[in-house]
């Protein structure tokens, strides 16, 4: 249920973060994303504790990207990793998916 649930929102062309409310790590991606003209649903932020398979979506995020802790931040299908890789690769991948306004 965790692996279809993380692929299904993992989609070229969209943004998308998983994030814990609780993580002080993972409010950066929020506010620089939400400031961006990023193209209407083309950006989601996937609370994984507002649901009963936090740890086994933690596992399979794992599998995926390496690591367990939030933020992930997936760029189409590509994970650029965490909060403090974000701000590296963000201007110029969001151009290259075209989801930026």
């Amino acid at each position: 249920m965790a692996q279809e649930s993380v692929n299904c929102k993992i989609q070229a062309g969209k943004v998308v973060v998983f994030i814990k409310p609780t993580c002080p790590f993972c409010s950066r991606p929020q506010e620089i994303l939400s400031q961006l003209p990023i193209k209407q649903g083309l950006l989601e932020f996937v609370n994984i504790t507002a649901t009963s398979c936090t740890n086994e979506i933690q596992n399979y995020l794992e599998q995926l990207t390496g690591a367990r802790t939030g933020p992930r931040v997936f760029i189409g299908k590509d994970c650029i990793g965490r909060s403090s890789d974000l701000s590296r690769e963000l201007l110029m991948r969001l151009k290259q998916i075209g989801v930026l306004q």
